[in-house]
């Protein structure tokens, strides 16, 4: 049985998001399993938009593995102010209590704002295709009637 690794309880089993995930009855944090963190993402967003670095400002972690018992690294979640604990030997992942909320939170922030790019770039290209072949510069001057003396 897996003990926590903030206050060594025993981990239960319990099913998040559709996620066999293992879960602290005393601290409300959850083990994810190397593979149940991309689950959990794929709750919101599309493998295209999880395709990314995940860990930023790697460092040594305060924690154990509750798999290896090796101390893991911290991290910062995709370069948010969201700090998860990993094993290096990719066990898997420490969300401390209310963390995969956050998870969550910043994947449906990543869909919306890749949506809004591809948005951009469509309407982009719709105002250039209204342009025609000229330039840019040759359609400024005749917004402005350049050319014309």
């Amino acid at each position: 049985m897996l003990k926590c690794p903030r206050d060594g309880a025993e981990l239960k089993i319990e099913h998040h998001q559709g996620i066999e995930v293992d879960h602290c009855p005393t601290c409300n944090g959850r083990w994810l399993d190397h593979g149940e963190l991309d689950q959990l993402e794929a709750t919101v967003a599309d493998e295209d938009t999880r395709r990314a670095t995940i860990e930023y400002a790697k460092r040594p972690s305060d924690l154990q593995c509750p798999k290896c018992d090796k101390t893991m690294r911290a991290f910062n979640y995709r370069a948010y102010n969201l700090e998860i604990d990993t094993c290096e030997d990719e066990h898997g992942f420490w969300l401390d209590a209310g963390e995969e909320g956050k998870v969550r939170d910043i994947m449906e922030e990543r869909v919306r704002g890749l949506e809004r790019a591809a948005s951009a770039e469509e309407s982009w290209g719709k105002f250039l295709g209204k342009m025609g072949n000229k330039s840019v510069w040759d359609n400024i001057k005749g917004m402005f009637g350049g050319g014309r003396r």
